[in-house]
């Protein structure tokens, strides 16, 4: 089955290449001819990852699915969340966003955070969501060099490291965008 990704982001092209198996062939937006910039103006994660993957589906005919994922600090009453790329400003520039987190945290003992991800399939039959989330706290500062975005700062429960200092076979196990891909993919073979 021929399946589009509606992303641009390379990172998570090769995360979630690395979890299908062998009769999904995964299409980027640059494979389908799609460059231009997909809006997220949605309030909720949910209605950004269904906004991404109905312009790919009206516009290039094809099987897509789309993520959105946001980042919720409970003691910023669920911040960055839908902001959590362009939480620093509009460059989604992931030092920045991930420097603002520590400050706006700094006086704040409750670091509980999730991850959370949810994933839109849209094929000519039917529309269906996917979640992801995964529990963990923001550490006091930046530990790792693998990964991306906010993974430096984030240790899931029960480990005793950040998503950056995990391999990507490791921290796919546990992901929010790891778990997700895994129900869109169990629902493929079921399905498809």
């Amino acid at each position: 089955m021929k399946l589009c990704f509606a992303t641009n982001n390379r990172n998570k092209l090769i995360e979630v290449s690395s979890l299908l198996n062998d009769s999904i062939e995964l299409l980027s937006l640059s494979d389908i001819g799609c460059l231009e910039e997909i809006e997220e103006t949605q309030a909720t994660i949910e209605g950004n990852s269904l906004q991404k993957a109905e312009y790919i589906f009206n516009k290039y005919n094809v099987a897509v699915f789309a993520d959105d994922t946001g980042l919720e600090v409970e003691a910023l009453n669920g911040e960055p969340g839908v902001k959590s790329a362009r939480y620093a400003g509009e460059l989604r520039d992931n030092e920045a966003n991930i420097q603002l987190l520590l400050s706006n945290l700094k006086s704040k003992p409750n670091r509980d955070a999730q991850f959370k991800t949810v994933i839109t399939l849209i094929t000519e039959k039917e529309k269906v969501q996917f979640e992801g989330i995964v529990k963990g706290s923001i550490a006091e500062q930046k530990m790792g060099e693998e990964g991306f975005g906010y993974d430096p700062i984030f240790v899931p429960n029960e480990y005793n490291m950040s998503f950056a200092q995990m391999s990507m076979e490791e921290k796919n196990q546990i992901s929010h965008r790891g778990l997700a891909v895994k129900k869109l993919v169990d629902y493929l073979n079921q399905n498809y």
